[in-house]
């Protein structure tokens, strides 16, 4: 509204919160990607977007004290990388019977698991869609050190804390280093899967 003032005004300016977009209770964000992928605002077991929330080993749904392969719920013997072998997700016969499955089940996605819904994790491929096409900034929130993370066509964001990865019972790196499993496997190696990992 334009007004021509011919006296001493004093101006009141008059807020209104803008409702959270939220599916089954959780907040998320349109970052305008090309997918239509909407990422959420905090992790799993977060309750704000600098929180850590809860750690998983790849296909888990529940955190644990000791993150190791005697620990994993699809090991069925061996105690590390070269003689492992696992009762799910595998594409390799040296790992155990083959299933050919590349991308977790629902059941065994964290997301889905603990928030219902149609949450689930992200591929390798989102989260290379969300490296590519966002701007990502080093920065502080609320004390927590982590990416801002800005779409580069409607300028919204999410914010991901360093908060590093469990390995065996302890926490390494937490603020220097961050590690954000994928739903997917390598299919060349099955004792691995894709994460998107940072650090300063």
């Amino acid at each position: 509204q334009s007004i021509t003032v011919a006296e001493n005004l004093v101006l009141y300016a008059q807020w209104k919160e803008i409702p959270k977009i939220t599916h089954n209770g959780y907040e998320y964000v349109d970052l305008g990607l090309p997918s239509g992928l909407k990422w959420a605002t905090c992790n799993v077991g977060a309750s704000s977007p600098e929180g850590y929330g809860s750690y998983f080993a790849w296909g888990e749904t529940s955190p644990k004290s000791d993150y190791e392969w005697e620990t994993y719920k699809f090991r069925t013997s061996g105690d590390s990388w070269d003689n492992v072998k696992f009762s799910k997700y595998n594409t390799d016969s040296d790992y155990g019977p083959i299933d050919t499955k590349t991308t977790l089940d629902l059941i065994d996605d964290a997301a889905r698991a603990n928030w219902g819904g149609s949450w689930r994790m992200p591929t390798s491929a989102e989260q290379d869609e969300l490296r590519e096409k966002c701007t990502w900034t080093w920065t502080t929130l609320n004390g927590i050190k982590g990416y801002k993370v800005t779409s580069k066509s409607n300028g919204k964001s999410i914010f991901l804390p360093a908060a590093d990865c469990h390995y065996g019972t302890d926490v390494y790196y937490a603020g220097s280093y961050g590690y954000y499993w994928s739903g997917s496997l390598d299919s060349d190696d099955p004792y691995e899967a894709y994460c998107l990992d940072f650090d300063s």
